[in-house]
């Protein structure tokens, strides 16, 4: 089966890129959300996440790619979304991004070569610029597609994660499997 059109024609250095992904990284406002705030009137935060990015990083997982969220605010809808799909590498209030994704690669054994960050906004540049593969959302801001490998064609909180997330599975060999276990 041909890839899906959004997945058609990608260029080979960054297929080369995914190909050596082992651990993908998310922001999450403006990423794995709309990077819209939504507060209560008794001042509880809420998120709306896609269920569409959800299944991605499940599939991920569940083809040997570990999975982690590196965010600069703490969020409880944020920890019940990771349990939920059992992401366990969950690194809330980070200022720095690329200092934490730095620490979570030496206690993976893993080099920078070999993840992925994706991103929407100023605060991920410095993991971006660290990272094997940098992914910008397709709502990112202006200066963080410029320096992005690649951007997603939907937006954070819309399916652009789990863009990335078909992306390595076909950089990897994997997508055609995924798309036969469902059948």
């Amino acid at each position: 089966m041909p890839p899906s059109s959004y997945l058609a024609d990608l260029p080979a250095d960054l297929l080369a890129r995914a190909a050596k992904i082992r651990l993908a990284v998310f922001d999450v406002d403006g990423t794995l959300t709309d990077g819209r705030l939504w507060y209560a009137e008794d001042g509880h935060e809420t998120k709306v996440f896609h269920v569409h990015d959800g299944l991605g990083l499940k599939r991920l997982q569940a083809n040997g790619i570990q999975v982690a969220i590196i965010t600069a605010r703490i969020s409880h809808p944020v920890a019940l979304r990771a349990e939920e799909l059992d992401i366990t590498h969950v690194y809330q209030g980070q200022s720095d991004k690329r200092g934490c994704l730095q620490q979570l690669l030496e206690a993976l054994n893993l080099t920078a070569e070999q993840a992925a960050f994706v991103g929407d906004d100023l605060p991920d540049l410095p993991a971006m610029r660290i990272a094997g593969l940098a992914v910008a959302v397709a709502n990112a801001h202006p200066w963080v597609s410029e320096q992005a490998h690649w951007q997603t064609r939907k937006s954070g909180g819309m399916g652009a994660a789990r863009e990335v997330c078909d992306l390595l599975l076909l950089a990897q060999g994997k997508l055609d499997a995924e798309r036969e276990r469902w059948q």
